[in-house]
C-alpha cells in the first residue's frame, strides 16, 4: 500500500515539478503566464518534494520497501534543492521565474532519476 502510495507522489513530483517549470520559464518570455497561480502550483509543487520524503521514510521504516543509495541520495537532494531555491529567492528576485523554472526542471530530473532506480 505504502508502495504504491510513494510510486503515485512520486509521480505527481515529476509532473507537477515539470509543468510549473516549464510554466516559470514560458512567463519570461510571456509575461501574461505571470500571475498567482503559477506561484501556488509552485509552492504545492515544492512542498510536495517533503511529502514525498516523508511517505518514502515512512515506507522504509515500516520495512516494507528495499531502496538503494542512490535512490534515497535523489529524494534528500531534491529537498535540499528546494530549500535552497526558497533561499537564494530574494537575491535572485529579478529572475525569479529563471530560478523555479530551472529549479522545478531540475527537481524533475532528480524524480525521473530516482524513478529508474526503484
Amino acid at each position: 500500500m505504502l508502495g504504491k502510495l510513494h510510486l503515485l507522489a512520486c509521480w505527481v513530483l515529476v509532473i507537477g515539478n515539470g509543468a510549473v517549470g516549464t510554466w516559470s520559464l514560458a512567463a519570461i518570455r510571456l509575461p501574461k503566464l505571470k500571475n498567482k497561480l503559477l506561484w501556488r502550483l509552485t509552492a504545492f509543487v515544492q512542498f510536495w518534494v517533503f511529502v514525498q520524503v516523508t511517505l518514502a521514510a515512512t515506507y522504509f521504516n515500516a520495512g516494507e520497501g528495499n531502496a538503494g543509495s542512490f535512490h534515497v541520495f535523489y529524494g534528500v537532494l531534491s529537498a535540499i534543492t528546494v530549500a535552497v531555491l526558497y533561499s537564494y529567492r530574494s537575491q535572485l528576485s529579478q529572475h525569479l521565474h529563471a530560478l523555479y523554472g530551472w529549479g522545478g526542471l531540475f527537481i524533475m530530473g532528480l524524480g525521473i532519476r530516482a524513478l529508474l532506480l526503484l
